[in-house]
């Protein structure tokens, strides 16, 4: 039986006062991250996919972990940086763009990727595949101002 919180969520998704709650998602994702052992997040709660990334931050060379919505894409992992419909792109995005070597965790297991933003066509292909995936994100690119930077994660061979 599919999630019925999965459909409330991208209901929701679709309504500007969400992004207003964002200090609060991000907060409670990372109690329940550690409280849990990177196996429970509150978009997995909602039936939808969650990973946690982890970049290398592209000024102090440390690592930075976030958890994310994903879209699941072949083998590979479809991350949107809409920033909850800020102006600019998230630290991850900009981590991505000057080191696209990466750890995706799904469910507290680490997968080693390499990050590719997608331009052009195939950019205009995975977005239209994205809002039928997560019809908020148009939504976050409006209340953004800004195309909304996508990239793609493939897992490292080995």
């Amino acid at each position: 039986m599919a999630n019925p919180l999965r459909a409330l969520a991208r209901a929701l998704g679709t309504r500007p006062w969400l992004m207003r709650t964002a200090r609060f998602v991000v907060w409670a994702d990372k109690k329940l991250h550690r409280a849990f052992g990177g196996r429970v997040s509150l978009v997995a709660l909602a039936g939808l996919p969650s990973l946690r990334l982890t970049t290398t931050g592209r000024k102090s060379g440390l690592p930075r972990s976030t958890n994310l919505l994903y879209f699941p894409h072949r083998a590979d992992f479809v991350l949107t940086a809409s920033n909850w419909g800020r102006r600019h792109d998230p630290a991850w995005a900009l981590n991505l763009r000057a080191n696209p070597k990466a750890q995706v965790a799904l469910a507290g297991r680490p997968v080693e990727v390499v990050a590719r933003e997608l331009t052009g066509q195939e950019y205009d292909r995975m977005w239209a595949e994205l809002l039928e995936f997560w019809p908020g994100y148009a939504m976050e690119q409006r209340e953004a101002g800004r195309p909304l930077p996508v990239f793609l994660l493939a897992a490292v061979a080995g």
